[in-house]
């Protein structure tokens, strides 16, 4: 019962003596200060901490000085120092070694100090030194909690910390629950949860809260919304649970039109789930027994009910069918693509988030083609380009299990890349949706693209598929082959707009701005011109300055009072919503920055969007860049009007002040002739590099401007 003393202590002839009779009553006074030490961060330390603890780890420095038994006659060593670190000697000068070396950069805990010992406890790595290896290197501290020996001060902080914030305790890793008192309530869209401390870092809690995804959940609420008034009840899963937010967002809006399961592999995780359904004053079901049981007890408790499952998120989606399944792990969820489509019922839907975004965003281009087997470079349009990298991972593995899919909703932004789809089942639109999946060929200097023509045979000069002759004028191989991509739409239009109706109903304010973009975005016009009224929609209403149809009048819906049409009324009414909305918006974007010429104020972009409408060109913008315009002209239409309504930067600062240009001579009238200028000035600085010629030339064409000057 006694403390251990090491080896290397005992050879240095230090006799340590500690009555066994004073560490029982330090022990019991220990206990009798904190008597509820158990409602502390980690379990009762005085009942709990093993007897044999490291020498180095003491409550005040008294005990430490008694390790030494200072006696002012006597030379005595010190009890955390070799002999050829610090030699024996006398008790006034021990003290002030004990307390300036060892005490001051202890780190406290729970009324202990991890004082640093400087015994051959670590192993180091021999040097060419010698023996001062072990004097230099051999500085370290020992855990209280696992007994791991650390050098660096702020990393024993840092791993201590670990163990609070993961409830460890002990040193054989038992994990705990962490106390109430450490936890925290968040509250988001009328739902509570309890959080750890540490809720905002992924990789050191087991139950990650992101505040910032608060969009992408309510996004994925107006989905699942929207499949709930088609069909009633449906089962929907939240494979990766964590806090369990989504899952009671779900049961608590939509009540008894949803049956929802709540998963994860982590025992911490499940138990805090549980607690926030009980918080949110839900019921919860543990396994599949309890829900039959529930069922034949009658449909009133399952309105407030949830199945909180411990599972590996493969395994439940093998082992039961749903109708809506979210994927949201830690980075990507292609691993969980074959287990979500296997067993997802027809025009079920199916929405991953995807949160590796380092390779999505082209910046490890190599993890991106481990995972998806895509192949990317960093572009302008490099968030979509992700986007179609997911759909077409997506695509792949619904192919496998002869499903198809219909793209519902694709978005990109800073922390995620959310994709929602449709499953159809059956090897026709499985053999559909693979045909899309094509590559993408990319000019790598004016950044226009074009996807592959369909074929499998093999073209002489693939460059003549792009608009540009940038393989003509510029040596060398201008353009790169990306992809497998998906070529097809990345919104469903109706879809959208159904999403947007059930916003306004829930006062999800974040997602509604957003939604009014993919709208617009969906078909390809600005919101000037967004309106859904059509000679065939009789009953609408508008919301928020936009048309929705409503429920009444929703002819997409595919079952009815929870009763399944046949399958030749369901292929009927997926033909009709594809010809209604067969005209797909045109394919990725363009930076009206990264195309601005140099010397020249560009319109502004509502402005700019206009000119290219009146032009005869679909155009709208795009939420996956502030900047960007969506639009069905050629890159070099798109600089033609972006040119021409372009104001030089000088006569744009002449025009804002009171300076005015003499004579009859506009502005209008000067746009051509800078054009000129500027290329007849470029043409001439090549040829002399000494530049007077062109600054000749560029003075001879402006003789009105230099007189007024």
């Amino acid at each position: 019962d006694g403390v251990v003393v090491p080896e290397k202590v005992k050879s240095n002839n230090l006799d340590v003596k500690i009555p066994e009779s004073e560490l029982e009553a330090e022990e019991k006074g220990a206990e009798e200060e904190h008597p509820r030490e158990s409602d502390s961060n980690i379990l009762d330390v005085s009942s709990d901490y093993p007897r044999d603890k490291h020498i180095s780890i003491q409550r005040h420095l008294a005990d430490l000085e008694k390790l030494a038994d200072l006696r002012e006659d006597e030379r005595k060593p010190c009890p955390l120092c070799p002999e050829e670190k610090f030699k024996a000697c006398y008790s006034h000068k021990l003290h002030r070694h004990l307390q300036n070396l060892h005490w001051k950069v202890s780190v406290e805990f729970e009324g202990y100090r991890m004082c640093i010992c400087h015994l051959s406890c670590r192993p180091v790595k021999p040097n060419l030194v010698g023996d001062q290896s072990l004097s230099k290197m051999g500085a370290h501290y020992h855990c209280i909690i696992c007994s791991a020996t650390i050098v660096r001060r702020t990393d024993m902080i840092g791993h201590v910390n670990r163990h609070v914030n993961k409830g460890e305790t002990e040193s054989r890793f038992i994990t705990v629950r962490a106390p109430k008192s450490s936890y925290k309530v968040v509250k988001e869209s009328a739902t509570d949860v309890q959080v750890l401390p540490n809720h905002s870092t992924p990789q050191k809690t087991d139950s990650y809260f992101n505040p910032k995804m608060k969009l992408n959940r309510q996004l994925i609420f107006c989905a699942l919304a929207v499949l709930a008034e088609e069909r009633k009840p449906i089962e929907c899963l939240d494979a990766f649970g964590a806090t369990g937010i989504m899952g009671l967002q779900w049961a608590k809006h939509l009540r008894s039109s949803v049956k929802v399961t709540i998963n994860d592999c982590n025992e911490n995780s499940v138990t805090m789930i549980k607690e926030n359904c009980h918080l949110n004053k839900m019921k919860v079901k543990l396994n599949i027994r309890e829900e039959d049981n529930d069922e034949a007890g009658g449909n009133g408790e399952n309105s407030d009910t949830i199945e909180v499952t411990k599972m590996d998120a493969n395994v439940i989606m093998h082992l039961r069918s749903y109708d809506f399944i979210h994927l949201d792990p830690f980075g990507t969820s292609v691993n969980y693509l074959d287990s979500a489509f296997r067993n997802v019922r027809n025009l079920g839907i199916v929405s991953l988030t995807s949160t590796d975004i380092s390779s999505l965003y082209a910046k490890a281009q190599h993890v991106a083609l481990r995972h998806y087997g895509c192949n990317i470079v960093r572009t302008e349009y490099y968030k979509e380009l992700a986007a179609r990298a997911v759909i077409a991972a997506v695509t792949r593995a619904a192919a496998r299990c002869n499903k198809g899919i219909e793209v519902l909703l694709a978005v990109a932004l800073e922390h995620f890349v959310l994709v929602v789809v449709r499953v159809l089942r059956g090897p026709t639109p499985a053999d559909d949706s693979a045909k899309k999946v094509r590559y993408l060929i990319h000019c790598q200097w004016c950044e226009e693209r074009v996807f592959q023509k369909e074929g499998n045979m093999m073209e002489e000069n693939p460059y003549q598929q792009l608009p540009c002759d940038c393989h003509g004028s510029m040596p060398g191989k201008t353009a790169v082959l990306l992809g497998p991509l998906w070529s097809g739409a990345l919104f469903n239009t109706g879809f959208l707009r159904r999403m947007l109706l059930e916003a306004v109903q829930y006062g999800l304010d974040e997602a509604q701005p957003l939604l009014k973009t993919l709208v617009c975005e969906a078909e390809c016009t600005t919101l000037k011109h967004f309106s859904t009224h059509g000679p065939g929609d009789e009953n609408k209403q508008e919301e928020c300055g936009v048309y929705i149809k409503t429920p009444n009048t929703s002819a997409e819906s595919y079952l009815v009072h929870g009763k399944r049409k046949s399958e030749e009324v369901l292929r009927g009414t997926a033909k009709r919503q594809r010809a209604e909305h067969s005209a797909e918006h045109p394919p990725f974007y363009y930076n009206i920055h990264r195309h601005s010429i140099k010397g020249m104020n560009m319109p502004k972009l509502n402005k700019f969007l206009n000119y290219l409408s009146e032009a005869g060109y679909r155009v709208s913008r795009t939420h996956f860049d502030p900047m960007g315009v969506r639009t069905n002209a050629p890159l070099a239409q798109f600089k033609a009007v972006l040119m021409k309504y372009s104001i030089p930067t000088y006569v744009g600062a002449q025009a804002e002040g009171s300076v005015h240009l003499p004579g009859e001579i506009h502005v209008e009238e000067e746009v051509p002739a800078v054009t000129e200028v500027k290329v007849e000035e470029a043409e001439l600085a090549k040829d002399d590099k000494s530049g007077v010629v062109a600054a000749t030339v560029f003075t001879q064409s402006y003789p009105t401007r230099c007189a007024a000057d």
